[in-house]
């Protein structure tokens, strides 16, 4: 049962995906600015945020967080079978430069913070994004990020440039022709 006085790591343990319903729903967990430590109960945290919402809407919101994260996530395969098909979309590599020069998914573009506002103030709400990280963890973050700040087409690689590798055996995009480097293919992902 959750009260006020439940931590935030007594919630995020029995619900994961409460960080991305959260930080939907109230602008809290996100970032550093709106951050909360894992012994804060969730009173302090309500109170310090003014959220005006009751406790049993912020169970709700909890409890409801998982269908919240599931629009989230794509594929492997339905991220490949998409660009081949000529699909366009934003492939949005979140790691570190450093990581990204290491080695990235082809035609991807790495995440820097121009970039992020570029995306938020100068793209089209829809715009199809996939972000990618080394497992997606951070990636499934950024576009929770993004779908919270308005994108609605923003998903996440599910098992990230691992799972990919682990397909397709390189970060090459399967179909494409070698030496293209387009940062934009087609591909719209179904609503809901």
């Amino acid at each position: 049962m959750i009260t006020l006085d439940t931590t935030m790591g007594d919630i995020l343990a029995a619900y994961p995906a409460a960080k991305v319903g959260l930080f939907h729903r109230y602008h809290i967990g996100g970032c550093s600015a709106c951050g909360y430590a894992p012994e804060e109960t969730l009173g302090a945290v309500r109170e310090r945020s003014g959220i005006k919402d009751s406790l049993e809407q912020i169970v709700e919101c909890v409890r409801s967080s998982g269908a919240i994260e599931a629009r989230l996530h794509t594929t492997v395969d339905e991220v490949a079978a998409a660009l081949e098909r000529g699909a366009e979309l934003h492939l949005i590599d979140v790691r570190t430069p450093a990581e990204y020069e290491a080695g990235h998914l082809a035609g991807a573009r790495l995440l820097t913070v121009e970039l992020t506002f570029d995306i938020l103030d100068g793209w089209e709400k829809d715009a199809p994004i996939v972000t990618c990280s080394n497992e997606g963890g951070r990636s499934l973050d950024k576009a929770s990020y993004l779908t919270a700040y308005g994108k609605t087409n923003a998903k996440s690689l599910d098992g990230g440039l691992t799972a990919w590798r682990e397909r397709f055996g390189s970060l090459e995009v399967p179909g494409r022709q070698a030496g293209r480097q387009s940062t934009v293919v087609r591909l719209a992902f179904p609503r809901g």
